[in-house]
């Protein structure tokens, strides 16, 4: 008599599982925790020693200086200034290409793939912990800086509390950088799989690309625009009337647009290239 043999099947992994073990991925690699304190670290330096050295210099400006500082509500700009979102910026994109090359280098990511034959919903879930983390720490890095920049400066009488027309608008903005960039770092290293070569290219697009074009012409300034750093510039109110000015709603657009597209970039490359 013949036995049966029934097939075992095994079930699909479902997508909450899929996101349990990116967040274990993500976290077993000693670089994550470090990235993170040391870039939350730097990023405030920038903020809380502009906002220090305006305490400290205050009374070495003249009347009408420290009354423009005032009235132009200059104390919003030490909440996060440039040289911190750049900084943020750099931070967010290294993390997110070491979060996806390093499964490459490490040889992990075949092993992944034979256990989530799903490409797609496995990126996803990478996607969504990268982003989450990030978003956090985005959250407490951006809240941080206005909290204590703006003590630092109170004790001139001149901080301004998050009811200031804008800061709302600034601690978002800087917040939600991180998530973006740490996006766009994972799809370049999904498309180049090289860690170096994917924080250069980060570096390259995302920092270096908007510093170079330039407002004066329509087309290179459209294409600025296009960019996170001058989407946050345009967010945080920085930087000097230009001839072809832009919209709040069209710089959270282009946010939008840079984190979705990062994510399609990253599933695709995936799916199709071999391994």
């Amino acid at each position: 008599m013949t036995a049966l043999v029934v097939p075992v099947v095994e079930p699909r992994a479902r997508f909450r599982d899929l996101v349990g073990s990116e967040w274990l991925k993500l976290w077993s690699l000693r670089s994550t925790g470090w990235s993170l304190l040391l870039g939350a670290l730097a990023v405030m330096a920038f903020n809380v020693g502009t906002a220090w050295d305006h305490y400290r210099y205050w009374f070495a400006y003249d009347e009408a200086s420290r009354a423009s500082f005032v009235a132009d509500g200059l104390a919003l700009g030490d909440a996060f200034t440039g040289n911190a979102a750049m900084v943020l910026i750099l931070c967010s994109a290294a993390t997110g290409a070491v979060a996806m090359v390093g499964e490459y280098g490490s040889g992990q990511v075949r092993t992944s793939f034979a256990a989530v034959p799903a490409r797609g919903q496995l990126i996803s879930a990478k996607a969504l912990v990268l982003a989450g983390v990030q978003a956090g720490f985005g959250v407490v890095v951006a809240g941080g800086s206005f909290w204590v920049s703006q003590a630092v400066l109170s004790l001139r009488g001149v901080g301004v509390s998050l009811g200031h027309p804008g800061a709302v608008r600034l601690v978002v903005a800087s917040a939600l950088l991180a998530p973006v960039c740490a996006l766009a770092g994972m799809a370049l290293g999904a498309l180049v799989r090289r860690g170096a070569a994917a924080v250069v290219g980060a570096v390259v697009l995302l920092l270096f690309l908007p510093m170079v074009l330039s407002e004066e012409r329509w087309l290179t300034a459209v294409l600025g625009h296009a960019t996170p750093f001058r989407a946050w510039q345009r967010l945080a109110g920085e930087g000097m009337a230009t001839p072809f000015p832009w919209t709040t709603g069209g710089a959270w657009l282009v946010y939008g647009g840079w984190a979705v597209g990062a994510v399609v970039v990253a599933v695709l490359t995936v799916r199709r290239r071999d391994q």
